[in-house]
């Protein structure tokens, strides 16, 4: 058995799922199957027995549309992919999706192939590998040292977010992040040169990256890279491979042919002649098998470690402790007693203030109670209010800080907190102002497809924010973030809904929050017990009445106004319930019976919220209405602006009028 057959089995269990599935991209993996190679086979360190084992080596392939090659190392070294995952490579409800998809049970760290995102990501596992190294390491013992290893591609370099990440990886020193640059030079169009001519070299020096350039089909080449890069402890390392795309066919490697379509059946049979691969497709003789098994060597990596746990468990016991709870993301000890006393002081002296606000007094408490909350803002810190008062921040001279300043990286901020929540043991928070999820949309929905319960903090909630003016205020976002699948989001109408609007991001376990506060001032809400113990429903009733003639529903500052405007119909002998409706998502989750008692669907509804109707339809009949805003914003002062969209009491009371004259 030569050393090609372990390389060229990467390339046609790759080739041929893509030619079955008659659909994929064979180009990549035919291209990096040396650097797959020297990485898995020499340096990675993993177990395909427990894909969960914490202090497991992190792999990322961010050049997604690649991903036959990820799936080909997951079967070869063990996990739980067989050879008729393989096959059935592209196919409904199959293990092996055309781009990877996040399942840690059989070895897949993150979802990628949106370009650019997966190196981001990495990034992210890189600062909360470094974080927790800094916390729970000690001189005699380190529970927590392992690297992150990436595979990108010439797509995830053009892509913005590329810069955002890599940038701040070279400012923090993330000197456990290694990648591997696949330089093909050639993408869906045809050869880069003609739209990418960076000097991606110096751009990376001029980051603080270590720069490494190999052949990227020599393995003793490639090998020696990574060790010089595993030594270098200041500097995240980007190896620059060339390689040739679709090495090894005769008639399509090195051009976009063989980028994202099957070889076809004539090139495929010329490509085993040319490597010399004299296997049927699918087929994989046990010797390679055995070259490629690490169920034994990864096992023995894990029960290492595990021995080293048991040492730093007697010497170190509370860290121990502290350490596994954060692993098992189980809150703190009487963190639910805690909450409630919080609650009932939230409820005892509820000021009106601005809910961004009323955020930071929260994040007093939570970040107090919670260390593994890990905050941040994309250079807005002073306006998102997101520094508590137990906060450091994190840098190369505090690594153990729990507030990291992003910069202006909204997208990059969001990407790089989905890899601290992936990585483990760590929950970040990451803010900026709503209208700026225009940059940040593409990673919170990767996190809300991924199920990872990660907190988006937005501020400045709607046109009220003022003279910024309309490239500033949010009008559609609010939709948006709604339509998406599996994302709670709560715009809480004061102090105390705040607080529930917190509890209920950290508490969640599969589902991402976007938290979502004003820069105006929101009045101080009276509530009852159990109107308090309702919150967490999503919708509630703040006013009820036996004898009611509609429901006024509303959500953050308007709220108030809704109240304001029932009161004043109660004089002209019209009853109206008021629903406070902080989280929408949530109130859609719950039964049908629920619903009704709270939004009765035989009465007129009136929705009022500064921002673009349409999340609304679910609870609304034909003939109900929205006080909402269709067009962008303008410049002017935020109370201005407020009654000329309509946001005042004289509005709302001609408009629930007319739903009961009608």
């Amino acid at each position: 058995m030569q050393q090609s057959d372990h390389i060229n089995v990467l390339r046609f269990l790759s080739a041929d799922a893509v030619q079955k599935a008659n659909s994929g991209h064979p180009g990549m993996p035919m291209g990096m199957a040396e650097i797959a190679t020297a990485l898995w086979s020499k340096h990675l360190r993993h177990n395909p027995k427990n894909p969960t084992w914490f202090n497991r080596d992190r792999f990322v392939l961010s050049n997604g549309h690649g991903s036959m090659l990820l799936y080909s190392l997951l079967h070869l070294t063990g996990y739980d992919l067989s050879i008729n995952d393989i096959k059935d490579f592209r196919k409904l409800k199959s293990k092996t999706p055309g781009h990877p998809e996040y399942d840690i049970d059989i070895g897949i760290e993150t979802t990628t192939g949106p370009l650019g995102q997966g190196i981001a990501n990495a990034v992210g596992m890189a600062v909360a590998e470094k974080i927790l190294a800094a916390e729970f390491n000690k001189d005699d013992i380190k529970p927590i040292d392992h690297f992150t290893y990436v595979f990108l591609g010439d797509g995830c370099l053009m892509e913005g977010i590329s810069h955002e990440a890599c940038s701040f990886a070279g400012t923090h020193n993330l000197g456990k992040l290694i990648c591997f640059y696949d330089q093909n030079g050639i993408s869906i169009d045809g050869e880069i040169e003609h739209w990418f001519t960076d000097d991606s070299v110096k751009r990376f020096e001029s980051y603080g990256w270590q720069t490494i350039c190999v052949d990227g089909h020599d393995i003793e080449d490639i090998d020696g890279a990574i060790h010089k890069a595993k030594e270098e402890v200041n500097k995240p390392t980007m190896i620059f491979c060339k390689t040739t795309i679709g090495y090894g066919s005769p008639n399509k490697s090195g051009t976009a042919d063989v980028h994202g379509a099957p070889l076809g059946d004539e090139e495929l049979k010329e490509t085993r002649e040319v490597l010399g691969w004299n296997y049927k497709p699918f087929e994989v003789p046990q010797e390679v098998y055995d070259f490629w098994n690490f169920k034994e060597e990864g096992a023995s990596f894990n029960d290492s470690w595990n021995k080293l746990l048991k040492d730093y468990e007697k010497k170190y016991p509370n860290d121990s402790l502290e350490l596994h709870r954060r692993i098992d993301g189980h809150l703190p000890n009487n963190f639910q007693e805690s909450y409630e006393s919080f609650l009932n002081e939230c409820n005892s002296n509820n000021l009106s203030m601005a809910t961004r606000k009323a955020s930071k007094a929260c994040l007093d408490f939570f970040v107090k109670e919670m260390p593994e909350l890990i905050g941040g803002s994309a250079d807005l810190t002073p306006s998102n209010n997101t520094f508590s008062s137990s906060s450091s921040t994190f840098s190369n001279e505090n690594a153990s800080g729990n507030h990291i300043n992003y910069g202006v990286r909204e997208f990059g901020m969001s990407a790089i907190m989905n890899g601290m929540v992936l990585h483990g043991a760590i929950k970040p928070y990451g803010a900026t102002f709503l209208v700026f999820t225009d940059y940040a949309r593409n990673a919170v929905r990767l996190s809300a497809l991924m199920k990872l319960p990660n907190i988006f903090v937005y501020t400045h909630d709607s046109v009220a924010l003022g003279e910024d003016g309309p490239t500033h205020q949010p009008i559609e976002h609010m939709v948006t973030l709604r339509s998406t699948p599996n994302l709670n989001n709560w715009r809480p109408a004061d102090l105390v809904e705040t607080a529930v609007s917190w509890k209920s991001a950290v508490s969640s376990q599969k589902t991402p929050t976007c938290l979502i506060y004003s820069r105006q001032g929101t009045s101080a809400i009276k509530r009852s017990p159990d109107q308090i113990s309702m919150i967490d429903m999503g919708g509630y009733l703040l006013e009820e009445s036996d004898d009611f003639d509609l429901t006024i529903v509303a959500s953050g500052s308007e709220v108030q106004l809704a109240l304001d405007a029932a009161k004043e119909l109660k004089n002209d002998s019209i009853n109206a319930n008021v629903v406070s409706m902080p989280c929408l998502d949530i109130f859609l989750d719950q039964d049908k019976e629920y619903q009704n008692k709270i939004i009765n669907p035989e009465k007129p509804v009136l929705v009022v919220e500064c921002a673009h109707p349409n999340s609304w339809y679910r609870i609304l009949n034909r003939n109900d209405k929205v006080i909402g805003i269709e067009t962008f914003g303008e410049s002017a002062p935020g109370s201005e602006l407020l009654n000329h969209f309509g946001f005042n009491t004289d509005n709302v009371i001609k408009t629930a009028k007319s739903l009961i004259n009608d």
